[in-house]
């Protein structure tokens, strides 16, 4: 009789372990599809961006006239194939300017460029906040801020 009690006991301790495992497991199974959903979801909104550009006017079509430049909160412009943003121009720096989203505004700066960085026709030497619907000129290429 006492053997049949361990046994039960014993049983009931491994049916008890094993719930136990699996509870664990679908613990982390739900934090790991949590985390997922999560890193997609800020895919997304990395790709829809927080704003864009409208390439205006290009010559050497890199980036293409009529194209919409998804943004993120940081952009590097520049001839540079590892820029954020990769404009083929002889008259863009290697390393042109940034594009960047602070607060509630945006930002743009030159990096020391040789031909300057133009915003609405005029030459900046500063950090200079944009408003939707200015124009950037970076070498020969035209771009607007858009929403």
């Amino acid at each position: 009789m006492t053997g049949d009690i361990l046994r039960i006991l014993l049983l009931a301790l491994q049916i008890g372990f094993v719930a136990l495992l699996y509870l664990v497991l679908m613990r982390f199974a739900g934090s790991l599809l949590r985390d997922l959903r999560n890193a997609e979801q800020a895919q997304v909104a990395s790709r829809s961006g927080i704003g864009s550009l409208s390439v205006l006017e290009s010559p050497g079509d890199e980036p293409p006239g009529g194209s919409l430049i998804s943004l993120g909160p940081i952009n590097s412009i520049g001839r540079n194939v590892n820029n954020t943003i990769y404009i083929e121009d002889d008259f863009v720096s290697t390393n042109h300017a940034m594009l960047t989203f602070r607060g509630h505004s945006w930002f743009v700066e030159d990096q020391g460029s040789t031909n300057g960085t133009y915003i609405n026709g005029h030459r900046i030497d500063r950090p200079v906040a944009l408003s939707f619907g200015d124009e950037l000129t970076i070498g020969r290429v035209r771009m607007r801020l858009d929403r």
